[in-house]
């Protein structure tokens, strides 16, 4: 018996979205992002208060990404980024309306989106291009409606959690479109290359201290072992 076809939806793809904020800032704050398991459909995407992040995507299919971000929730993910980092509390700024967390959370923007579309190319086979993200510190009572020239407009938002409690909210409107998949294939393997780094890193570090003779006899040894790292990581 003939399997049916898989069927990737637009709600198939709003969740690999999801996944994506999830994982970035959970990853880059050392702290757990979640987003709620329900999805609300709504008929526009704005941005809203207090600092509203947008991006436009277009390629296998067109749509429009828009994080809006409450002032606690900007600050609590900003803090803890830097301090990942490696910045002292002291130095950080304390308003969502500083350009440096306007600054920060456009380049965590960019990583969602790095790691969206890097899921929609393995995953889907088909190729998306995003815009630079635009971050706007918003009145409380201003709220800017966005209009794409999209076919058969989805929309949805979802909620986010930070660690704290604090709450944000994804707005997603793209295509009306669905991926069927006609034949078996594997997606590419994902992998970081820090630690891939360390992973060679351990490899060196677990052997004892050789004596300089033992040194200098592993040294063309050494110079395969970079070799062969540099071809896993594609250079």
């Amino acid at each position: 018996m003939n399997k049916s076809p898989q069927i990737v939806t637009s709600d198939d793809i709003l969740l690999k979205l999801c996944h994506s904020v999830s994982h970035v800032l959970s990853s880059t704050t050392a702290s757990q992002i979640s987003h709620a398991a329900m999805v609300q459909s709504i008929t526009r995407t704005c941005l809203k208060p207090d600092l509203g992040c947008f991006s436009i995507f277009d390629g296998g299919f067109s749509g429009l990404v828009v994080i809006n971000f409450s002032a606690p929730a900007a600050i609590e993910i900003y803090r803890s980024y830097m301090q990942q980092m490696g910045m002292p509390e002291a130095e950080l700024a304390f308003s969502h309306t500083s350009d440096e967390v306007g600054d920060v959370m456009g380049e965590l923007m960019n990583q969602i989106l790095g790691d969206f579309i890097s899921k929609v190319n393995k995953q889907l086979q088909t190729s998306i291009h995003q815009s630079q993200p635009k971050m706007l510190t918003i009145n409380k009572e201003l709220t800017i409606s966005i209009d794409t020239n999209l076919d058969e407009a989805v929309a949805r938002r979802v909620s986010f959690k930070t660690q704290n409690n604090h709450i944000f909210y994804l707005e997603f409107a793209m295509d009306k479109t669905e991926f069927i998949k006609l034949d078996e294939f594997d997606a590419e393997d994902e992998f970081d290359p820090d630690d891939l780094l360390a992973e060679h890193g351990n490899k060196h570090e677990s052997k004892p201290e050789a004596s300089p003779w033992t040194q200098a006899a592993n040294k063309e040894v050494a110079g395969d072992d970079a070799d062969e790292l540099l071809n896993e990581l594609g250079i």
